[in-house]
């Protein structure tokens, strides 16, 4: 039996999952310098031990309300291909294992717009968790 080994976060009330083999770290919110001309979601950037990286604010992302930053607010430095963007989340929760057993297919009732950045659903016990498509949630807008 596959497992696959994922970093639960927290936006609003849901529970997210991405692959750990995906995240280079986890960091607390810092100075976010603006960049203009960019999406609204694109926070803007930092200077992340001396590389300066794209920071995507995920509420914003998936149409969610912004929020105030707290203690809990984290980024989360992914890289994909050659790539590393920090995402900003409402609080990292946990490291676990999964079996592949339990990622089941996105449900059909998903809007198209959202199901896209959805690879399927972990069920753990009475949890759900979202597993996120991070080449389709970096993607950016045509157009």
């Amino acid at each position: 039996m596959a497992e696959l080994k994922v970093i639960v976060f927290q936006l609003k009330d849901e529970e997210y999952a991405i692959p750990v083999q995906q995240v280079r770290s986890i960091e607390k919110i810092q100075h976010i310098t603006r960049v203009p001309r960019v999406p609204k979601y694109v926070k803007g950037v930092i200077n992340l031990r001396g590389v300066v990286t794209p920071i995507i604010d995920l509420r914003m992302r998936f149409g969610l309300e912004e929020a105030e930053f707290s203690d809990h607010t984290r980024v989360i430095i992914v890289a994909l291909d050659d790539m590393e963007v920090g995402l900003i989340v409402d609080a990292a929760n946990d490291v676990i294992d999964i079996s592949t057993e339990a990622i089941e297919p996105p449900p059909e009732i998903v809007d198209t717009t959202t199901a896209e950045y959805i690879n399927g659903v972990i069920k753990i016990g009475n949890r759900l968790f979202i597993l996120l498509n991070l080449e389709k949630v970096l993607k950016t807008e045509k157009g």
